[in-house]
């Protein structure tokens, strides 16, 4: 598959990245006003430019990472060069009902919600087309599984994926840093606290993808009555430890639907 992605930032540079070392058979081109920061990107066979319409007539998909006041003016440049390509967007709140209607519903549209782990194969990206453009789909789940998973999901529930499956990154990374600042107060220096904090919770989510369980069947193998870690989950959750997660996460999507 022949992937243009529009937008070197972050998020089109995990993907570019998670598709260069996991998925076989494509060739990618990013694009950004400034390559200075991705040149390096060459080095694993990425096409980089500062053309937005760089190599686009030989894409098969184009893979928007851009920002949403980005879209229109993206859009003005490149649709009158990319008839029959199939576009996925990965801009957080714009619908596929917009999307239709900016490009006059003649493309196959897709919308997805990647993560910055693709650059590491373990990305959570959900995915959403309509039934009309469901072949075309296919292929773009295809190879985000390769980067991950790839749960095709109800297009409502794009907005609480982005807070779920993005935003939720930085949820997991406070908590590994966190318990790294608790390490180092029980003794550990911070390298150490780091390293113990992170592959806990890789071994724990690893677990769960596993065994496709309840969190709480897995809980219950580690804590021993009148054990150390009884009292600590206790006094978390007296501090509110699950409901200020739960509270952060409905923020958050509530500032998406604004």
């Amino acid at each position: 598959m022949k992937i243009h992605i529009i937008g070197g930032g972050n998020l089109g540079v995990s993907i570019a990245l998670g598709i260069a070392k996991f998925s076989k058979n494509n060739q990618v081109t990013v694009t950004r006003r400034n390559t200075t920061s991705i040149q390096y990107l060459s080095e694993y066979g990425i096409t980089v430019s500062s053309d937005n319409k760089h190599n686009i007539q030989e894409a098969d998909v184009v893979i928007l990472t851009i920002k949403p006041y980005q879209v229109d003016t993206v859009f003005a440049e490149i649709l009158p060069v990319i008839k029959g390509k199939t576009i996925a967007s990965a801009v957080s709140g714009l619908s596929l009902e917009m999307l239709q209607s900016k490009t006059n519903d003649e493309f196959p549209v897709i919308r997805i919600m990647p993560n910055i782990a693709a650059q590491f194969g373990e990305s959570a990206t959900c995915i959403s087309f309509p039934e009309k453009d469901k072949e075309k789909a296919l292929p773009i789940v295809d190879l985000f599984q390769d980067l991950g998973t790839a749960p095709v999901i109800d297009e409502k529930l794009m907005d609480a994926a982005t807070v779920l499956g993005a935003c939720g990154t930085a949820y997991a990374l406070r908590y590994i840093r966190a318990s790294m600042q608790a390490g180092i107060e029980i003794g550990f220096d911070s390298q150490t606290a780091l390293a113990i904090a992170a592959q806990t919770v890789k071994g724990a989510a690893k677990m769960l993808l596993e065994e496709k369980v309840h969190p709480e069947q897995l809980i219950d193998r580690v804590t021993t009555p009148q054990g150390c870690t009884i009292v600590g989950l206790n006094e978390m959750e007296h501090n509110g430890f699950s409901s200020s997660l739960i509270k952060g996460i409905k923020t958050s999507l509530k500032q998406i639907k604004g």
